[in-house]
């Protein structure tokens, strides 16, 4: 019996945050403030996110909303519905952008196929990850596929409960510490962190081992084929 692997999508598998650092570089000039700086907008507009992801959750038409609240807080001009359009089309050309499939992905998703059972875990809007999952092509590697709201301790002993998984052997493996690597620690799974250097600020952090689980870091996903 192969013992299973979860696998996180947006920056392991193919690259995501770096076409919202490219929209808010786009609503930074459009914002055009007189005295704030790019970091500090950028902290604005953290406090926003953190605030709505609670009620909002993720995904790039929840990124616009809150790019359109940071501007009205911000913006030094008078501003119509015309400016509030743009700043929303910011995050709605994200979907627009070309999947960029990260190097060494596929080859190794076809090496470990035959060697685990892969399950997609991923969050943020359903129908947002599987169109990028239909056009990355990366669908017919992974058996299931699951979406949740937030990549929490208790998701992942769900998972791995529906699915039969036994813990010990079963390993998770993303680029977030906050939702790939602690959580799963904690919930008694193995973890593998795949740092990318562009992994969203809200999603790094300190890794807390809080459980029996194992951990191991790599530089790339293709590392992988040297440990499984």
């Amino acid at each position: 019996m192969r013992e299973w692997m979860l696998i996180d999508a947006d920056d392991t598998l193919w690259e995501n945050n770096i076409y919202f650092e490219q929209a808010f570089e786009q609503f930074f000039d459009f914002l055009d403030h007189s005295h704030l700086t790019a970091v500090q907008v950028r902290e604005v507009l953290d406090e926003i996110e953190l605030a709505n992801i609670r009620l909002h959750g993720y995904g790039s038409a929840n990124f616009g909303r809150n790019l359109r609240q940071c501007f009205q807080k911000l913006a030094e001009r008078p501003y119509d519905e015309g400016d509030l359009k743009v700043v929303l089309g910011f995050a709605g050309a994200i979907l627009e952008r070309p999947m960029e499939v990260i190097e060494g992905v596929e080859e190794t998703l076809d090496y470990l196929q035959d060697r685990r059972r892969l399950l997609l875990f991923t969050k943020g809007h359903p129908e947002e990850q599987k169109l990028k999952l239909d056009r990355s092509g990366l669908a017919p590697y992974f058996e299931h596929c699951e979406i949740v709201k937030e990549k929490d301790a208790s998701n992942y002993r769900r998972v791995a409960a529906s699915h039969g998984m036994n813990p010990s052997e079963t390993w998770m493996v993303g680029n977030s510490q906050k939702s790939d690597i602690n959580p799963a620690l904690e919930a008694g799974l193995n973890a593998v962190l795949v740092p990318h250097r562009h992994t969203w600020s809200l999603e790094k952090g300190e890794v807390v081992s809080s459980g029996p689980g194992r951990l191991l870091v790599v530089e790339r996903f293709s590392d992988l084929r040297k440990h499984f």
